[in-house]
């Protein structure tokens, strides 16, 4: 049963009170037992029937819980760094989906590439997550985009699933465009998808996901399609908002989605509507930057009683980067979240936002024991000092996985 001590403030991330309540204890101690969380408080009041157990020391650092992306695009093949130099030459997104690029680029690599090929680049993105504090991830299909295709891409996910000890959360996005083979038939393929794609799905993918967009979705084919989805089991999330007010913040209450994604232009209408309904707003600063799009307004959405979230939206197009801590940054650069509200967003909320905050997310009695020991003394100067990685250790399950000293 181990024992971590010495730990300078325990930051638990509980899931009440308001954004910024992320219920510190100073001067800590955490006790694991069976990769689960049996105790948590003040270092001078750990209970003596723990005195004989192996111990570790934190140093006096902050330790947090382990880091939840709640929104990747994790299973692709090929990168799209010629779109980088496009987007500085003043190309825009549909511009570049347009002549070829974007969504459908990545279809065709992924494709090509083998079940093999496409487990182990995945799971290398995943070590790599690991070491920056990444215990739980979200990850979604939609590169795929024929009936074989997404079903390959799910079992990719579920071998992800069975190799590691990091919760992975699968999500189908055979909505994501419209593939090329059905350019003159988007009702086949959303027929396609509600009949076929979906049913072969369930049980294996957790949520659908529909991107509403021009050039992507409209509203009422995301409607029959989740409707679907959620007929077989399937919950619903959605990415909506991005270049242009579609209304799918209002969309995304309507179908009680889990989350809605992107957000950059929902109205204020839509930011009410979603808290009413409970939906987590998910903010995505990666792709705001990469894109050169108004970010998300995080602090309008807390102001209308949203809970709000920060994932990477790691993709080999509009957000090529998995540094979680770097998007709770640039959440706060960008979006104007303070660190505790980041911090809280890429926790418990994010947890919500993928449905596994029954598990992980916050330090917790019964909840895994997965947490990030970093080389800083709070929050704000974690997020604040950027550095390549501020992990000195991750513990996932109650086991430390990763040391690696960092210099301050």
């Amino acid at each position: 049963m181990p024992v971590l001590r010495n730990i300078g403030r325990l930051v638990t991330c509980r899931a009440e009170g308001r954004q910024d309540d992320v219920h510190p204890v100073e001067r800590a101690a955490v006790v694991f037992r069976d990769g689960r969380f049996v105790w948590h408080g003040p270092d001078d009041a750990l209970p003596a029937t723990y005195a004989a157990e192996e111990e570790f020391d934190a140093g006096g650092r902050l330790v947090v819980p382990g880091l939840v992306d709640c929104h990747t695009h994790l299973a692709f093949a090929g990168w799209r760094a010629d779109e980088f130099t496009l987007r500085a030459l003043g190309a825009s997104y549909l511009e570049i989906a347009a002549a070829g690029g974007g969504i459908r680029s990545t279809m065709r690599a992924t494709r090509e590439a083998s079940e093999e090929a496409l487990v182990a680049r995945a799971s290398g993105f995943l070590d790599a997550m690991l070491e920056l504090g990444v215990t739980a991830v979200e990850a979604k299909t939609g590169y795929g985009l024929s009936e074989d295709a997404e079903a390959r891409l799910l079992r990719v996910i579920g071998h992800l699933e069975d190799r590691r000890d990091q919760p992975i959360v699968p999500t189908l996005l055979a909505a994501h465009v419209i593939p090329p083979e059905f350019e003159n038939d988007r009702e086949g393929w959303v027929r396609l998808v509600r009949e076929r794609i979906i049913p072969q799905s369930a049980g294996r993918a957790r949520f659908c996901d529909v991107f509403v967009e021009t050039g992507a979705f409209t509203a009422d084919e995301a409607r029959a399609i989740l409707s679907t989805a959620s007929a077989h089991g399937m919950g619903a999330r959605l990415h909506v908002d991005q270049l242009a007010d579609g209304g799918g913040g209002l969309l995304a209450a309507e179908v009680g989605a889990t989350s809605a994604d992107h957000l950059e232009h929902t109205s204020d209408a839509g930011m009410r509507a979603m808290a009413r309904a409970g939906v987590v707003a998910v903010a995505l600063p990666f792709a705001s930057l990469y894109l050169r799009q108004p970010p998300m307004r995080a602090r309008a959405f807390l102001d209308a009683g949203c809970r709000v979230a920060v994932a990477t939206d790691f993709n080999p197009g509009s957000a090529p980067s998995y540094h979680l801590p770097w998007a709770m940054t640039l959440a706060c650069t960008m979006s104007g979240l303070t660190p505790a509200e980041a911090l809280k967003g890429a926790t418990v909320h994010a947890a919500r936002a993928c449905g596994i905050e029954s598990i992980c997310g916050s330090v917790e009695t019964g909840k895994r024991a997965d947490l990030l020991v970093l080389d800083a003394d709070s929050e704000e100067q974690w997020l604040y000092h950027a550095v390549p990685n501020a992990a000195h250790s991750v513990w996932l399950a109650g086991r430390p996985v990763q040391r690696s000293p960092r210099p301050s």
